[in-house]
């Protein structure tokens, strides 16, 4: 018996719409049965990963030569007070260690994908290799986000903090070449250094949670 006003289509995108829910729920039970020195170690990975392609876009990219490039401090993520080693980081505490990892992360959303978007029109001939790797980066950021976010909300509401690092730069890079260049390649240098605090943070973190040694993170 057909109920009034509901076709099969509804009933079969209903049954999906129940599938997905329950596959979702499936996941995020997985992620809390997992603990935190895993959690850290996976997102450990994908930071290695996020900042080795960080350095090989880097490379691949002709220096520029002697052009005044943009300060690091004009990075719009330097207002943001964070340990300049690891030393430092390894006094900080954990939630903020944590809180500071997400809020680099999260500023890097948009900007990343201004350089996803802007790297087929450079003018460079390893356009579609920076494409290529442009991409795989925004993945791995977008995966580590997601694992940052289950983490901590296991380490509590200092970890949860995230610090407001808006990106004003806008889409357009420049309209002549070598504009492009230089921007691309500032803000790419600056999604490096960030990458690679984050690398370190987590690396810290995971020290701790295996309860290894300072002297040995």
């Amino acid at each position: 018996m057909k109920v009034a006003g509901v076709t099969g289509e509804d009933a079969e995108d209903r049954v999906r719409w129940r599938k997905l829910i329950g596959c979702v729920l499936c996941s995020a039970l997985m992620c809390k049965a997992v603990d935190i020195p895993d959690l850290l170690d996976r997102a450990s990975q994908r930071s290695d990963k996020l900042h080795s392609l960080s350095n090989m876009l880097a490379l691949e990219l002709v220096t520029i030569g002697r052009v005044t490039m943009p300060r690091p401090a004009m990075c719009h993520t330097s207002s943001l007070l964070t340990p300049n080693d690891k030393e430092q980081a390894l006094q900080v505490s954990e939630s903020t260690l944590m809180s500071l990892a997400r809020s680099l992360l999260k500023a890097w959303q948009y900007p990343v994908g201004v350089l996803s978007n802007s790297a087929n029109l450079l003018p460079h001939q390893s356009k579609a290799s920076i494409s290529n790797k442009l991409q795989e980066l925004q993945e791995h950021s977008r995966n580590l986000e997601d694992g940052l976010d289950v983490l901590s909300g296991k380490m509590g509401p200092t970890a949860q903090i995230l610090s407001t690092l808006p990106y004003r730069g806008g889409s357009d890079l420049g309209q002549d070449k070598m504009s492009k260049l230089i921007n691309f390649n500032f803000l790419l240098s600056c999604l490096r250094r960030d990458s690679h605090k984050i690398d370190s943070f987590l690396k810290v973190l995971r020290c701790r949670a295996a309860n290894m040694q300072p002297n040995l993170c």
